[in-house]
């Protein structure tokens, strides 16, 4: 009886380094030829590179253009439903509603509060002789400004 040459032992041979599996059929959409995995980044045009920034000059540029702005900071829709949720804390359940007016006045208030806050915890980091603002810091502001201004 003769074995087909497939069968034999020689025709398993192990390869000496693995094979990678090429990822199976492309998706929907793709090139064959394109990776599945990672998409490819544009190249600038020739001449033109990409802007590289110092370290903290990025920071810099966003604090000039929150500065310059008056819009407000934090989105609208997650503030009111903060708002929201806090007002079911306090009136045991009662839904209440809200004018959208009363929802902009008190985020005005909120962020105003907030700002001033950041300011007074990044002096008391300064005067630690500190750039980095820490909790502490925020703890030290609200302390000594006292029940009434840190708001207990």
């Amino acid at each position: 009886m003769r074995r087909s040459p497939a069968a034999g032992p020689s025709s398993r041979r192990a390869p000496s380094t693995p094979r990678r599996g090429r990822g199976g059929s492309p998706r929907r959409g793709q090139s064959p030829r394109s990776s599945p995995r990672r998409p490819r980044r544009r190249q600038p045009p020739e001449g033109r590179r990409r802007r590289r920034y110092r370290p903290g000059q990025r920071a810099m540029l966003e604090i000039r253009k929150f500065q310059k702005s008056t819009n407000l900071l934090i989105r609208k829709l997650p503030f009111a439903r903060v708002v929201r949720e806090i007002c079911l804390d306090f009136t045991r359940g009662v839904d209440m509603q809200w004018q959208a007016m009363a929802l902009l006045a008190l985020q005005e208030a909120a962020e105003a509060f907030l700002v001033h806050l950041m300011e007074d915890a990044y002096l008391c980091a300064i005067h630690a002789k500190r750039v980095t603002l820490y909790p502490k810091d925020i703890q030290l502001a609200r302390r000594i400004r006292g029940i009434q201004e840190g708001l207990g």
